[in-house]
């Protein structure tokens, strides 16, 4: 069995997750090593996939890169929720069951003339919005949520994931939807169940570095499944899945540095793992009333070298022109190089904002 102290450990997932002193050459390089970005709209800093970004990329990225990638150079491609190599485009096709709840199919099935309606649409003017299909369901999609009788988004984002239509780019916020053919490559091929969610566990390993077997998120796979070598870490229970290359470079010499995390970064989304790594506790506590939270609306995690050290409680105000930070969070006493690093990161995150930095006391 192989061992790992928890500081190797911390190391192969900082260095997974390209955190570490040498930042990646380009976005491309960036998404194809994480896999994906989630896609959330909270913009109380910037929207998660463009503070991914910049966290790797530093400076030198801004959105427009992220547009030209999925727009014009096609390289990457918005699918469901997350943004995604194209080279992974039929493997995510693949496996579009283990994302799928039965009833939901059975609701598809339910509307096929609806399913017609909507490409046949698609064939004659896409690319189109949501707003532009009109709603001829035959059966209401119910939900206690928010999607409840939003049948036109319900039935894209459903036919999306099963490989019947794509999302083309954006009008504003708006997804622009057509027919996958318009979208992805020609030569496009779904390999079958097993080999395409193989392949997925062990890209899901390498960019994690080292994982539990098992572990989900609201339904998301986010561990190594069977991938990998089995290991354990000393302080910490249990066994582990590593990474075959990110252990032939554990020994290497580790470079660190500081970054400022989104709270949907794949370093610290699975709590637990944050929680056994690298003794981060973390709730993001945006659904919190106010007077409940601890660290903030929307606090950014904060890496230092291998360890997490501290939550920014901080927002934008875009019309003063401001990144005001109400409070720096030591989840220790930091000695001043650390204070002195996230200071400097603060700066560098205000400069990348186009904004000034005000402390608010």
């Amino acid at each position: 069995m192989i061992e790992l102290d928890r500081a190797q450990a911390r190391q192969i997932a900082v260095r997974a997750q390209l955190l570490g002193a040498e930042r990646p050459e380009s976005l491309f390089s960036t998404v194809d090593q994480l896999t994906m970005l989630q896609i959330d709209p909270t913009a109380a800093i910037a929207p998660n996939v463009d503070l991914v970004a910049w966290s790797r990329l530093g400076d030198g990225y801004e959105h427009s890169d992220l547009r030209f990638a999925l727009e014009e150079e096609r390289s990457l491609v918005e699918q469901s929720s997350f943004i995604r190599p194209m080279d992974d485009i039929g493997l995510v096709l693949a496996t579009a069951r283990d994302r799928m709840h039965s009833s939901t199919y059975e609701w598809l099935e339910a509307n096929a003339r609806f399913r017609t309606d909507v490409l046949a649409l698609l064939a004659a003017e896409g690319p189109v919005t949501a707003a532009e299909v009109p709603d001829t369901s035959q059966v209401p999609w119910q939900s206690s949520g928010w999607t409840n009788d939003k049948n036109v988004d319900r039935l894209l984002e459903m036919l999306c994931r099963v490989g019947d239509v794509a999302i083309s780019g954006r009008r504003g916020k708006l997804r622009t939807w057509d027919l996958p053919e318009r979208v992805y490559p020609a030569d496009l091929e779904i390999p079958s169940y097993d080999d395409a969610k193989a392949l997925l566990d062990e890209r899901r390993l390498a960019s994690l570095g080292v994982a539990r077997r098992t572990s989900k998120i609201q339904g998301e796979e986010v561990a190594a499944a069977n991938r990998g070598l089995p290991c354990v870490i000393d302080g910490v229970g249990g066994e582990w899945r590593v990474d075959p290359d990110a252990l032939a470079a554990a020994d290497d010499d580790f470079e660190g540095r500081t970054a400022l995390l989104s709270p949907y970064d794949r370093l610290v989304y699975d709590r637990d793992r944050a929680l056994e790594l690298f003794d981060f506790d973390y709730v993001l506590e945006m659904y919190k009333p106010a007077a409940k939270r601890r660290w903030g609306y929307f606090a950014l995690p904060i890496l230092h070298d291998d360890r997490l050290v501290g939550k920014l409680d901080a927002k934008v105000d875009r019309k003063a022109g401001l990144l005001r930070v109400f409070a720096v969070h030591e989840d220790f006493a930091w000695d001043p190089a650390i204070g002195d690093a996230v200071e400097q990161e603060i700066g560098e995150l205000a400069a990348w904002l186009g904004v000034a930095v005000e402390h608010v006391r």
